[in-house]
């Protein structure tokens, strides 16, 4: 006996820009795969856009297209709200009224989510709605359901990705014509990879934002944004590009969340990674996540972080797990953060002294002997250890004999313990510029 057909799920874009057209257009083009997936079917009923000209174009006379986004979380036939307006202002109002109305809610505003997310999924809760989130991080990559219910068996012990396309596309440009960022960030944004303003992804906002969401998953933590360090790639040099690869390095802006016994490390810089790393061979405006559990040891999620259909897959997916859940009973769904809200981790975020890394020092130093022995004596005092030392010929650096670049690789040690030396190393004589600092991890 055939089972009854279950009425389509009726769905309201708030947005029909890049990812709102793309999730029109795959809802379209693989209706009926989708259905087959769900059960039931998904269509878009109503679409609120100020450009309500380029709405209609879009949608033709598929779904009611509106001005007004409040008129779609109003009306009582539909079933989910997609937000797909961006930034912290009207899309938190609009995202909480459509949970106060009962709607569940797809978002892919992982700037909305890292910084407010721990009001939003409380009052979903209450509620007893859904806000889902795929194409808030990665765009089409599904490491929000890898990390929440595909490693659930994994006790999580870091997270380290590639998660904001343009910045990687920036230094893949710079390693491979030796040019300096500004050049290459012009160069971006010509051929449409940077925004014309692109402060939120150069100053590593946006990885940031990303981030700070897959810690909360990964380790069950309230999101706090606020508590991130976030240092972007607008001061990299060519120079240091070229002298890591020289040592077997790339230099990637790696958004990094790692388990420590006393906290959490959460943090977003460009970051020394061994060259032998699939990761560190990401290149262009692609994305690419790597989960170390406990379990599974580790795992690299790979593809296209950004998007119209790219982003529209995660939307997609979102819309097929809310389907098969909608008449199921809150309880019955996987947690909005995968752990059950009353058993949250009260670990805390770790201040950036605490936290733990190798470093690569680059110092333009006067070349002249016992130089060296002065600076590996500031280092032993703090108690941190040389990995590599390597002295460039000074005639290679800059023709002038009297000065050489040094680059020091460390060991592990805490930040705290490394600025200390470095202010110690600055106020020497020998050193004739500012020397530049940056992390490395192996992931190994």
């Amino acid at each position: 006996m055939s089972q009854p057909q279950l009425r389509p799920v009726r769905v309201g874009l708030l947005g029909i820009g890049t990812v709102g057209g793309g999730t029109f257009t795959v809802l379209k083009r693989n209706q009926e795969e989708i259905r087959r997936r769900a059960g039931r079917g998904i269509e878009v009923a109503m679409v609120a856009d100020l450009n309500t000209e380029l709405a209609t174009k879009v949608v033709g006379d598929a779904a009611q297209v509106v001005s007004d986004a409040r008129q779609v979380i109003a009306n009582p036939d539909i079933d989910v709200v997609v937000e797909l307006i961006g930034g912290y202002g009207i899309a938190k109002a609009l995202v909480l009224e459509a949970i106060a109305a009962g709607k569940h809610v797809v978002t892919a505003n992982k700037a909305l989510l890292a910084v407010h997310g721990t009001e939003i999924f409380a009052a979903a809760r209450a509620k007893g709605v859904i806000v889902a989130f795929e194409a808030a991080v990665a765009g089409g990559i599904p490491i929000i359901k890898s990390l929440r219910e595909g490693l659930t068996a994994n006790q999580i012990q870091w997270v380290a990705g590639i998660i904001n396309g343009t910045t990687n596309f920036i230094l893949s440009e710079m390693r491979d014509k030796g040019l300096d960022f500004d050049v290459v960030l012009k160069e971006a944004q010509r051929l449409g990879y940077a925004e014309a303003d692109p402060t939120f992804d150069i100053e590593g906002v946006d990885a940031a934002h990303k981030a700070t969401l897959l810690g909360s998953i990964a380790f069950g933590i309230p999101v706090q944004f606020d508590k991130a360090h976030v240092e972007g790639i607008t001061k990299l040099s060519a120079t240091d590009i070229k002298y890591a690869e020289q040592l077997g390095y790339r230099i990637k802006l790696l958004g990094i969340a790692r388990r420590r016994d006393n906290g959490i490390e959460l943090r977003t810089h460009p970051t020394l990674v061994p060259m032998r790393r699939l990761i560190a061979n990401v290149e262009g405006a692609m994305n690419a996540v790597l989960v170390q559990g406990d379990a599974v040891g580790t795992t690299m999620y790979y593809g296209k972080g950004a998007g119209s259909e790219p982003t529209a897959s995660a939307v997609v997916a979102d819309l097929v797990d809310i389907a098969r859940l909608l008449d199921a009973a809150p309880e019955a769904r996987v947690p909005h953060l995968a752990f059950q809200p009353d058993a949250m981790s009260a670990l805390p975020i770790l201040p950036l002294d605490d936290v733990v890394t190798s470093f690569y020092l680059r110092l333009r130093v006067a070349d002249k002997a016992g130089v060296l022995a002065k600076l590996t004596g500031i280092l032993a005092e703090q108690g941190i250890s040389i990995d590599a030392v390597i002295q460039r010929e000074a005639d290679e650096v800059s023709g002038e004999g009297n000065q050489t670049d040094l680059i020091i690789l460390t060991h592990d040690t805490k930040e705290g313990s490394m600025n200390q030396a470095l202010a110690a190393m600055q106020a020497l004589p020998t050193v004739l510029a500012p020397i530049v600092r940056l992390r490395k991890e192996e992931l190994a």
